[in-house]
């Protein structure tokens, strides 16, 4: 008899536990991590009504790696440039709730009678929004190109950020047992100092060896190498200290600055989902349903407190942040949940054996109930945020209104401000990197050398050589780099009293980077030796000193240029960015209730009502490119759309279908930017005579002219030259126009 491993057969039971579970809460349009929680539970060995899986600790290893690839995926979604996007509302009202919240869940745990411990982890996990049940809620409600939306995608942001360092506090906090201790600010040093240095090193190296090997770049080839990536930043991180999920999360934040991203991101999908089925059914199989029925008060108080508690917060936070009330609740009440990183942290304190064993399942009774309230939350934003407007005095409501509109003013900064901001940003960077190659020195290239029998005197010169080497330009750039240098003219020439702090901003990048080189230099040699390297770096600089600002200024150029390539490509891509309107194409479905059913786009006034523009019509197999005044909709009809984000909202209130970008069907509509120059022509033509909408089955709607900006132009509209042509229609066709344009 052929012998089935004992994994096989758990999968198998895991798998088709979580497909018929799925199933279920997909008709029921709940979450489905509730279901795969729910599959655990069954095939758990706390129910024994079903089978049971046999190998817990194997499937425990399964469900890390899961982790793993869920904070890599939550990484490539993260982007460190998204944080500096995020602006100061989201960052302060981020804050100000999880500061609520932490201190909220703590205190609730005191009165609860639990210990100092599980109420610390308790904190930690109500103050975690969950991000997959907020994208899933907003997505089903139809939501996602509201106002509000923006604020809550920028304060997940602050709280994916922050949940990391939470778990290497929580970690760091269950060794010590100290909250407040000097091993938790080395932690925290410790954590900024290797974020800054991987981020830094990863943004070089990596994008550069992806796009020089693009060519070789299939499929197959970019997971494997992104698969590698990620478990290799996984090992290092581990290596140096740090929980396995924060390397994950680094490298995946580091290639979503790649040109890759959304390939990488499409093609770990089934892997992530996979392996995330995994561990949200080992979530499942730690509950224990008499534990949940024993500790039911906990559960419920504590699903009122985070419903209650985040309102209350993120409301607050972001009333204070300057907006107004409508968009502060609407805000805080998306937010009422708890979810992925919450169980992280609960299994962070199972794992360390530092929290009691009734945390957990409490945890996941919680964010069972916060997520199947969030819709219904959501969605009486709107009609709490009217009864509460009508409650309030007219005063109330003109100070709020008074509040809100001089907290979004531009304020302004000082000179003193920005110069002293440049050279902080200066010094941090370039120090980080200098003690990055120090460690890397001292603690790889070293031993290495020594282990190869090189001898230590000889492996102290070649270690101190190269690493003084490869430090020259950071060290240029950290002591004499021109920081600022119209600004600092301006500052030098307004006051004679203002050339002092100047001189003393130099003179001391001068006396730290002079500092690091002793140090660096005292560890590895004597005091005769360490002249000797003083006098050996000296010759060094008078031979290549000239060309080390160049050198930095390539580097700095390579790092710019993988900084942006993805951001450049999007402003680049076709069809994504219309600038002078913030205007796009998106896609909508005509559902069977919708009004505007057998009616026509005449009758409709679409542009006249809502200013958007219907380029296509797509029904079954058949695409109607442009449509005619004389053309109707009809239920499943799927429209390609341009319009700004407020525009498509009003236009989805009359088809009643959701704004589903990723759903497009192919590549027969794009968008296209046109330059009205001498290969242009049509100059001297009005639009309609041109002919280009016969031509190119396409539409043109909007242009760029001496500034202005003409949106929807009439047929009458004659082209000039210098004109900018926004034109949306038959890829293919407008491609054709443009080649033969070029060729004449």
């Amino acid at each position: 008899m052929v012998h089935v491993p004992h994994l096989i057969r758990d999968l198998a039971l895991i798998l088709g536990a979580a497909a018929v579970t799925t199933l279920l809460f997909k008709r029921l349009k709940q979450p489905l991590v509730l279901g795969y929680i729910l599959a655990g539970l069954l095939v758990g060995p706390n129910l024994p009504l079903f089978p049971t899986i046999t190998d817990q600790d194997t499937i425990r290893i399964w469900a890390e790696i899961g982790v793993i690839f869920l904070l890599f995926n939550l990484g490539l979604e993260f982007s460190i440039k998204k944080l500096a996007q995020v602006g100061g509302t989201a960052a302060l009202t981020g804050i100000i709730e999880i500061s609520g919240m932490m201190g909220l869940g703590y205190l609730t745990g005191q009165v609860l009678g639990w210990s100092t411990m599980d109420s610390i982890f308790l904190g930690g996990i109500v103050a975690i929004s969950s991000t997959t049940i907020i994208f899933r809620a907003f997505d089903e409600l139809g939501v996602k190109t509201q106002q509000f939306a923006g604020l809550v995608f920028g304060i997940l942001i602050i709280e994916d950020l922050v949940a990391i360092l939470l778990l290497v506090l929580l970690s760091t906090l269950a060794v010590t047992n100290q909250l407040f201790s000097p091993e938790m600010v080395m932690a925290v040093v410790k954590l900024v100092f290797f974020l800054v240095i991987w981020f830094l090193g990863g943004i070089f190296l990596i994008p550069s060896f992806l796009r020089t090997n693009r060519t070789f770049m299939s499929d197959e080839t970019l997971l494997v190498i992104a698969l590698a990536l990620c478990l290799g930043m996984v090992i290092l991180v581990t290596n140096v200290g740090f929980s396995p999920a924060l390397g994950a999360f680094i490298m995946g934040s580091i290639l979503a600055e790649t040109l890759f991203a959304e390939r990488i991101e499409h093609l770990l999908k089934p892997i992530r989902d996979l392996f995330g089925a995994v561990f949200f059914v080992s979530v499942g199989m730690l509950i224990d349903p008499a534990m949940l029925v024993r500790y039911a008060g906990p559960i419920a108080l504590l699903t009122v407190v985070v419903i209650l508690g985040k309102a209350l917060y993120v409301t607050v936070g972001a009333l204070v942040a300057g907006q107004p009330l409508k968009g502060a609740l609407q805000t805080g009440m998306s937010l009422t949940q708890i979810g992925e990183f919450s169980f992280i942290i609960a299994t962070l304190g199972v794992s360390l054996r530092v929290t009691s064993e009734f945390l957990y399942p409490i945890a996941v009774g919680v964010s069972a109930l916060t997520a199947f309230t969030t819709p219904y939350l959501i969605r009486a934003a709107g009609p709490v945020s009217g009864w509460l407007e009508g409650r309030l005095s007219k005063r109330t409501r003109m100070i709020l209104s008074s509040y809100s509109t001089g907290a979004q003013t531009i304020g302004s900064v000082s000179d003193w401000r920005l110069l002293i901001r440049a050279y902080l940003q200066n010094i941090l960077v370039n120090m980080v990197v200098v003690v990055g190659i120090i460690l890397l020195a001292s603690r790889g290239l070293l031993p290495f050398l020594l282990r190869e029998e090189l001898g230590r005197p000889w492996a102290q010169a070649l270690t101190g050589l190269v690493s003084l080497v490869l430090m020259l330009p950071f060290l240029w750039a950290l002591a004499l780099k021109p920081v600022s240098p119209p600004l600092y003219t301006h500052i030098w020439n307004e006051e004679k009293a203002y050339r002092g702090p100047l001189v003393v901003l130099n003179n001391g990048r001068i006396v730290l980077a002079l500092g690091l080189i002793l140090l660096y230099l005292n560890q590895l040699f004597s005091f005769t030796l360490m002249i000797g390297a003083i006098v050996l770096l000296l010759m060094i600089w008078w031979l290549i000193g000239r060309r080390i600002p160049f050198l930095y200024e390539l580097i700095e150029k390579q790092f710019l240029v993988n900084l942006h390539a993805r951001q450049l490509q999007e402003v680049a891509r076709p069809g994504r960015n219309l600038l002078p309107w913030d205007a796009h194409l998106a896609y909508v479905d005509v559902v069977p209730e919708s009004a505007s059913v057998g009616k026509t786009l005449e009758e409709l006034a679409v542009r006249e009502r809502y200013g958007v523009n219907i380029v296509s019509i797509e029904r079954g197999s058949i695409t109607r490119l442009v449509p005619t005044r004389d053309d109707r909709l009809f239920p499943g009809d799927k429209l390609a759309v341009i319009g700004t984000d407020q525009q498509l909202e009003q236009f989805r209130t009359l088809v009643e279908a959701n704004d589903t970008p990723g759903d497009a069907p192919g590549q027969e509509v794009s968008l296209e930017r046109i330059m009205v120059d001498e290969t242009f022509p049509y100059i001297g033509q009005t639009i309609r005579r041109s002919g280009i909408r016969e031509r190119t089955q396409g539409l043109i709607v909007g242009i760029e002219r001496e500034g202005r900006r003409l949106l929807n132009p009439d047929s009458s509209t004659v082209f000039l030259p210098g004109d900018v042509v926004w034109l949306a229609g038959n890829t293919r066709l407008i491609r054709d126009m443009q080649k033969q344009m070029r060729d004449q």
